[in-house]
C-alpha cells in the first residue's frame, strides 16, 4: 500500500512539473499570455464575489446576534419585574 501511494506521488509531482513546464512555454506567446490575463482576470473577479458574499453574510449574523442579544435584554427585564 506504500509503494502505491508513492507511485501515486510520483506521477502527481511529474504531472505537476510538465504543467509548469507547458505553462511557462505557453505564457510566452501573445495568445498565452492573453489565455492569462484572462483566467487571472477571472479568478480576481471570482475572489472579489467570494469576499463580498462573506462580508454580506457577516452582516446578516451580526444583525441577527444584535436582534438576539435586544429580545435577551428584553426578556431579562421582563423577568426581573414578575
Amino acid at each position: 500500500m506504500t509503494m502505491n501511494f508513492f507511485k501515486a506521488l510520483g506521477w502527481l509531482t511529474l504531472g505537476a512539473a510538465a504543467g509548469f513546464v507547458v505553462a511557462h512555454q505557453v505564457s510566452r506567446t501573445e495568445r498565452g499570455q492573453q489565455f492569462f490575463a484572462e483566467v487571472d482576470s477571472k479568478a480576481k473577479e471570482f475572489g472579489n464575489a467570494v469576499v463580498e458574499g462573506y462580508k454580506a453574510r457577516e452582516a446578516e449574523l451580526r444583525a441577527a446576534v444584535a436582534e438576539a442579544e435586544e429580545v435577551i435584554a428584553d426578556l431579562a427585564k421582563r423577568a426581573k419585574k414578575s
